[in-house]
């Protein structure tokens, strides 16, 4: 069962007094018995990462996809030079518990009554359990199916995560922001926004289901990229075809030439996405992709997708062409100006056009090579140049020309940078933008 409101509420408040806590703690141990400041710090990030990582990871909803969300993106955190926070936020979409069996069966009803028989042997221990439901292992019996006898994945919905999400936000909100006293720097505001978006999107299972055969019929026979298909669909139940594989987390400590080639195939999968499937896939965390036994990326999870017929926002790609070019600021503004992604009668001064490029330094960088290195040190080092690449300056904002997809895609695709940092892939950048990312070359 999902814990009730009232109990979610005093779990989650736990985490901004705690960290007032530990602030309070540090204060003592480096002012008044002079103990080293370091070594205190090291102390409290410890504590601090076990402790969200373990109420966290023993709740749904909201807010293990907070965890699972800023375990994508572990450089929205300070300074962590011993991987504290990252080490315990990775084990969140892997080890999350699910719940009892008899708690989600009901669900099933949503394949019908005699869902019985097409399931005879669906295993009542989960294999996986993440925010939103839990998946069972069974094997589809339907005569005359193409699917009948094939091995497949059944997702179930918990029952009350609607509820459960709409208070954990709230908490999490205030959450995050309390823990910002010890965490300096730590981005809350793009988490809950983007959790908010996200998490409606993964309720609705048919829609869900709509995203992936649209995937799954673009990508079928594809050599990089593997995606299982629809066998059925319900009210809080989607049965798909069975996919095996090694998660992305568990890659990072491969060898050096199997992350650069599922790093490559999942840059690739994503940027392709919107024009060959019409889609974007906007949940990029590490938990949603599998390296499968031939080498293939597997994509298991389509529950956030943001429809794109026409492709990616040729505005993205002329900010981050203009942008990568450089120059002088007056030739910048003039680029921008010149591809129309400045409002009639906006002026960005120099400081202004340094805190853009501060944003976007994430993508304009590698966009420079023809093969780019990512890592976690090199991220952290663009976010040292302020808090913009985290937060960007909503007066910023109004003086661009952008589509509201633009802001969105901005958003994913820090998450796809923060993975392909934590595989530290080497993979192709130019080639691939020019591709794929529509006004790049016109403006680069």
């Amino acid at each position: 069962m999902l814990l009730p409101r009232a109990r979610r509420w005093s779990r989650l408040a736990a985490l901004p007094a705690a960290s007032l806590a530990s602030a309070a703690e540090g204060l003592v141990r480096t002012r008044l018995l002079r103990q080293d400041h370091d070594a205190v710090r090291r102390l409290l990030r410890r504590r601090g990462a076990e402790r969200t990582r373990r109420v966290l990871g023993g709740m749904k909803g909201g807010a293990l996809k907070a965890g699972q969300l800023l375990a994508t993106v572990d450089a929205l955190f300070p300074p962590d030079p011993e991987g504290t926070w990252s080490a315990a936020l990775r084990q969140l979409p892997e080890e999350a518990r699910g719940v009892p069996f008899p708690d989600v069966a009901p669900a099933l009803r949503g394949l019908g009554a005699d869902w019985g028989n097409r399931l005879p042997d669906l295993d009542p221990v989960p294999v996986a359990a993440a925010s939103i439901g839990q998946v069972h292992r069974a094997t589809w019996r339907e005569p005359g199916s193409p699917y009948d006898g094939v091995p497949v994945a059944v997702k179930l919905q918990y029952p009350g995560v609607a509820d459960a999400i709409a208070a954990d936000l709230a908490a999490v909100s205030l959450a995050t922001r309390a823990a910002s006293l010890v965490a300096r720097g730590a981005a809350a505001a793009p988490l809950v926004a983007e959790l908010r978006t996200r998490l409606r999107e993964e309720l609705d299972y048919a829609r869900e289901a709509r995203v992936q055969r649209a995937f799954a019929a673009a990508y079928r026979d594809d050599p990089e990229v593997a995606l299982p298909d629809v066998v059925a669909v319900g009210p809080g139940v989607l049965v798909t075809t069975w996919l095996e594989g090694v998660p992305l987390v568990g890659l990072a400590d491969a060898p050096r030439d199997v992350r650069d080639a599922v790093g490559e195939r999942y840059q690739r999968f994503l940027l392709s996405g919107p024009a060959r499937a019409g889609w974007l896939h906007t949940d990029p965390h590490p938990g949603n992709f599998r390296r499968c036994p031939d080498g293939r990326l597997g994509v298991l999870d389509l529950g956030s997708a943001l429809e794109l017929p026409h492709g990616l926002p040729e505005s993205f790609g002329r900010l981050i062409g203009t942008l990568a070019r450089g120059g002088e600021p007056a030739d910048v503004e003039a680029a921008l100006r010149g591809h129309g992604l400045l409002r009639p009668g906006a002026r960005l001064p120099a400081d202004d056009l340094r805190r853009l490029a501060d944003v976007l330094s994430p993508f304009t960088e590698p966009a420079r090579s023809e093969r780019f290195t990512f890592g976690p040190e090199w991220l952290r080092g663009q976010f040292a140049r302020g808090d913009d690449a985290r937060d960007p300056d909503p007066r910023l904002a109004m003086q661009l020309a952008l589509p509201a997809e633009h802001l969105f895609t901005h958003r994913v695709w820090l998450g796809v940078v923060g993975v392909l940092c934590m595989l530290r892939a080497t993979v192709p950048e130019r080639a691939e933008l020019e591709r794929w990312l529509p006004g790049f070359s016109a403006a680069a």
